[in-house]
């Protein structure tokens, strides 16, 4: 069994220091196999926030694998937008764009979907490429049935029950088709600052194969929309996943269940 906590959108610049203290402590106390940090890091990619975000990454007991956010590219030093956007990232976070955790159960790779320009006029919005899609299936493809494979992105693949209409990372559709004829599980991401769990089957038709998704909140920041901070707990069994949710009461992190699923005829289903 594997046990990963799934932490996002941190923004070290609008964080609750209570909030970062108890996280850390209940980290420490649920000993995952892997923490996936799902972006955003900083508030505005100052120096000083990638600071505060290395020292926290620095306190983990647990293994981690880290992809950056859109918030994470400067948003206020244009000449370092657009000439370096992942420098500081780069130098005080991950020095790997595409980093991998990988043993005899599971696969994780993260990608990074934040662009410091795009073909819209709200930048915040995320893409993966053809290279990314390519390198996805170099990784998965030659791994059995027996691993259960997981990509990280800061951008979503599925939107939230209740809001259809939400902006996904560019290339969903072609990323999905890769990703499902290698056998990906499970979708870890961030951005919206709103957790959720589901299939992307019911948003896109086009997908045959089920592929699991999980939502993260916010964790740490002080930037909620109408949920709490929180961070999800996936726990992957052999042949079962189970999602959780640690959420902040206001002195604690405390479990909630989210839901059960098992794999049968390759297709993953509520258990």
């Amino acid at each position: 069994m594997r046990k990963l906590a799934h932490i996002s959108d941190l923004h070290f610049g609008r964080i609750d220091e209570a909030v970062v203290e108890a996280l850390l402590a209940d980290l420490h106390s649920l000993g995952p196999d892997l923490i996936v940090v799902s972006g955003d890091l900083t508030q505005r990619g100052h120096r000083h926030q990638f600071r505060a975000a290395r020292a926290f990454l620095d306190r983990f007991e647990a293994p981690y694998l880290v992809v950056p956010g859109n918030h994470d590219i400067p948003g206020v030093n244009m000449l370092a937008r657009f000439a370096a956007p992942f420098a500081r990232y780069q130098r005080y976070i991950e020095q790997d764009m595409r980093p991998l955790h990988m043993d005899a159960e599971i696969a994780v790779l993260g990608l990074n979907t934040a662009r410091p320009v795009g073909p819209h006029w709200n930048w915040s919005h995320g893409r993966i490429n053809s290279a990314q899609i390519a390198h996805a299936r170099s990784v998965f493809e030659p791994l059995g049935a027996d691993v259960f494979k997981v990509v990280v992105t800061h951008h979503p693949f599925l939107p939230p029950p209740d809001a259809p209409e939400t902006k996904l990372v560019g290339r969903a559709s072609l990323a999905l088709r890769t990703f499902e004829g290698c056998g990906v599980d499970l979708l870890l991401a961030g951005h919206l600052h709103r957790g959720y769990h589901g299939d992307v089957r019911t948003h896109h038709a086009a997908i045959k194969r089920s592929i699991l998704v999980a939502q993260a909140s916010t964790a740490t920041s002080t930037r909620l929309r109408n949920e709490p901070n929180a961070y999800n707990v996936i726990e992957v069994d052999g042949e079962r996943v189970g999602f959780g949710v640690r959420v902040w009461d206001g002195k604690l992190f405390r479990y909630r269940a989210s839901g059960r699923f098992v794999r049968r005829e390759g297709h993953w289903v509520a258990d």
